[in-house]
């Protein structure tokens, strides 16, 4: 009788690793999206066009197992890319794609990878509209068109903020076009809104088709984000714009006389890279100065993200690319896109906040934030009584984050109730609430978000509040046999002091790709930024939310992007002939460390001061950006020797030189921190002996011809620092002079040092971050 069960054991196995088996078969037949990158310089001469010979190589690799009409390789190909990036974009099998890699004049294979989008005050706040003038833009910055491509979710055209009056023709240079689709027709585009395009053949080759009928397959932007960016990156001036009475003023982009190309890449179920290379290669021929991109991944080596390989050769061709560096914050080693030829951007508050309050029955009142304006008000003389679900233990449980379907109507009908921030979004909590019956809710941050507080357009009366004063009313809550509160809401409070402060959900360095390039660049405005809207949806972006707005304020780095974007369409206006890295160094050598109250800027998470990891160079300073007195350049050749000390395969670097003479010469380069990159990175090895380290720089005067600076550096306990020489004479525009400054071991630091190197001429104050590290960092 035992025997049977051994029996029936060995067939379960045996059928298990058949069907394991045919699974697995069938896995290596399934077709994927690859990014496929093409030297052009190999294709041999019988071929009449690159596209013929990416053909040709994927019929040679393609499995005598494809299905009938296939024969052809142009069938698999999703994008062609020619511009900042040559080669295609294909469906190809596993099997496939590991021959193909093997072909010659193949680059690089890449798979397709997933991103998200990083989710009017702020021209003053910036200096930008000082109100007494508007000397900024009486200087005829229009003179030269600048056209700035968002990529993003696509854009609302019907917007004031893309109102096109006043504006000259479209620049004859510019080759875009307004695509047409279902909610967007050529009219749409005007002289604002000079080229719209979607993307989304990759989108649909891993999701399938695009629902026509719930998504706009158009260029229409029914999400917001997009809207969102490209108004704060140009939008014309908006009187009177405003979130349901919220922050009122007129609202207006970094640069409102640039144009907008738009860019639709992201769709209900995110954006993928393949679509995103391709519009990086598309606007790059359409002939975009700028390019604002609010969307990243997880960090990849430099060789294998095709963002990174694409916006290398958008740089090559003069195009600025500004990027979001997350919102992974307040962890560290939580930036993405951080190639040195991108500007990253994080997140940083402005003077501008929206109080509300939580009065206990206690008789304690506590400040919080809020965006709620409805017809469902708490009266103020009246407590109401109030509930929290959670429990005294520090890790928060379904009912206390108050996810879908957690609250008892019969516990919460009535109530004011306390949620714990996480997994769902904070908005839907309060519409959780407001399902179960509750009258109100208190929005307590945990100790992942500290003392941050972001408002939200509420769905019922709800305040938001910091992880120490929710403790308190969590605790009263669960110690009082009647526990009551009642909330109030205070408008728009203007000069909020301190700011700015760093964002805790800003993404962090140090930047563990390269510690010798310090990452993020700069921090700009990402906090409760009051931007154009989409009429498709309400300000909370909940499906239940029936409220419609024009205007509308988010949060995220996504925010702080398009802000650098603006800022850099202005300097090219201003300055037609800088390089994207020229660019880079006004930003950053011209960005401040100090607040309002003249004190180092804080970190929002820890309300102590923030280092270069949190903020960069600084908060950027339009104004000086303008006039930077002196400015780090860098060609592409000098990146691709910054390449050629990371350790890459000539094959992987072949990624990057699309332009076959472009080859490392290894002396210009000694050591990846010799880049002449705006900020000064130093890491001490654990090798003792070596005592002192030495960088080199150069920066060209675009001030005055003649102009003498000379040198100021932080004191470090950790190195004696020697720059030679101490003063830079100048005698004409655009000269160059080089210095070196040497790092001396004298006290090994068991954390970073930070500190900065300014060159001061009287008038310009040219600022350079220093962050010295000792390995193993930490």
């Amino acid at each position: 009788m035992a025997e049977n069960p051994v029996k029936w054991l060995f067939l379960i196995l045996a059928s298990c690793l058949c069907f394991a088996f045919v699974l697995s078969e069938s896995n290596l037949l399934i077709k994927k999206t690859y990014i496929v990158q093409m030297h052009k310089s190999a294709m041999p001469a019988s071929f009449s066009s690159p596209l013929e010979w990416y053909s040709s190589k994927l019929k040679s690799v393609m499995s005598d197992t494809q299905s009938e009409g296939e024969g052809d390789g142009e069938n698999r190909i999703i994008y062609s890319y020619q511009n900042a990036f040559h080669g295609v974009a294909a469906q190809l099998t596993e099997e496939e794609a590991e021959r193909l890699k093997q072909e010659d004049g193949v680059v690089a294979i890449l798979p397709e990878t997933k991103y998200e989008l990083h989710t009017t005050r702020s021209p003053m706040f910036l200096g930008l509209e000082p109100e007494e003038s508007t000397s900024i833009w009486s200087q005829k910055l229009a003179d030269h068109d600048v056209i700035v491509g968002v990529l993003d979710t696509g854009i609302w055209p019907e917007s004031a903020s893309f109102n096109d009056t006043g504006m000259t023709p479209v620049p004859a240079h510019w080759k875009g076009t307004c695509e047409t689709g279902r909610g967007f027709q050529k009219h749409h585009c005007n002289r604002k809104i000079v080229g719209a395009r979607v993307f989304y053949r990759g989108y649909e080759a891993a999701t399938g088709k695009i629902n026509e009928k719930n998504e706009y397959k158009s260029p229409r932007d029914q999400d917001g984000h997009g809207t969102h960016t490209a108004a704060t990156v140009a939008g014309s001036p908006v009187r009177g714009a405003n979130l349901l009475g919220y922050a009122y003023g007129t609202a207006r982009g970094m640069a409102p006389g640039a144009r907008i190309a738009a860019y639709k890449v992201c769709w209900t179920g995110g954006c993928f890279s393949s679509d995103v290379l391709s519009a990086v290669d598309r606007a790059v021929g359409d002939g975009v100065n700028v390019l604002s991109i609010s969307l990243g991944g997880g960090a990849s080596s430099y060789s294998h993200d095709s963002l990174a390989i694409a916006t290398f050769g958008a740089m090559e061709m003069g195009v600025f690319v500004s990027c979001s560096a997350g919102n992974g914050g307040p962890d560290p080693v939580s930036l993405t896109n951080v190639s040195p030829w991108i500007t990253t951007v994080g997140a940083s508050t402005m003077d501008r906040d929206f109080p509300g309050s939580v009065k206990l029955g206690s008789g304690r009142t506590i400040s919080g934030v809020s965006l709620y304006k409805g017809r469902r008000l708490l009266q103020a003389n009246k407590q109401y009584p109030l509930v929290y679900m959670g429990s005294n233990s520090s890790s928060p449980n379904p009912s206390s984050l108050c996810l879908e379907g957690t609250l008892d109507p019969h516990v919460v009908s009535g109530k004011i109730v306390i949620c714990d921030r996480g997994i769902n979004p904070r908005v839907q909590k309060g519409q959780v609430v407001k399902d179960a019956g509750g009258v109100g809710m208190i929005l307590t941050n945990t100790a992942a978000n500290g003392e941050e507080l972001v408002a939200d357009c509420h769905l019922l009366p709800a305040v938001a509040v910091g992880e120490m004063e929710g403790k308190a009313i969590k605790h009263y809550a669960l110690t009082n046999g009647k526990p009551t509160a009642t909330l109030a809401f205070l408008g728009t409070r203007l000069g909020v002091r301190p700011s700015p402060v760093v964002a805790a959900f800003s993404s962090r360095g140090p930047n563990f790709l390269t510690l010798e390039i310090l990452k993020p660049d700069v921090v700009a405005p990402g906090v409760n930024i009051l931007a154009a809207w989409t009429g498709e949806l309400g300000p909370s972006s909940l499906p239940t939310d029936h409220r419609r707005v024009r205007f509308n304020i988010l949060s995220g780095t996504s925010m702080s992007c398009p802000h650098v974007s603006g800022i850099a369409a202005l300097i090219k206006a201003r300055h037609p002939d800088w390089s994207p890295a020229a660019v880079k160094s006004a930003l950053m050598t011209t960005a401040y460390v100090h607040d309002n109250i003249h004190n180092p800027l804080q970190d929002s998470s820890t309300a102590a001061a923030s280092t270069p990891y949190d903020h960069g160079a600084g908060h950027i300073n339009p104004l000086k950006a303008l006039d930077p007195g002196l400015i780090y350049d860098i060609s592409a050749q000098d990146y691709f020797e910054f390449l050629c000390t990371q350790k890459l395969t000539a094959m992987q670097l072949k990624a990057f030189s699309k332009h076959s003479n472009m080859s490392c010469h290894h002396n210009t380069l000694a050591t990846p921190g010799d880049l002449n990159y705006p900020a000064i990175s130093v890491v001490f090895p654990e090798d003792t002996a070596i005592s002192t380290l030495t960088l080199h720089r150069t920066v060209t005067n675009v001030g005055p011809p003649a102009s003498h600076y000379h040198v100021v550096v932080s004191p470090f306990k950790g190195v004696t620092i020697k720059v030679e020489p101490k003063t830079l004479n100048f005698t004409r525009r655009n000269q160059k002079l080089s210095y070196k400054i040497s790092f001396t071991r004298k006290s090994p630091q068991t954390m970073p040092e930070f500190g900065g190197l300014v060159w001061k001429d009287g008038v310009h104050k040219v600022r350079s971050p220093i962050a010295i590290t000792w390995l193993p960092p930490f």
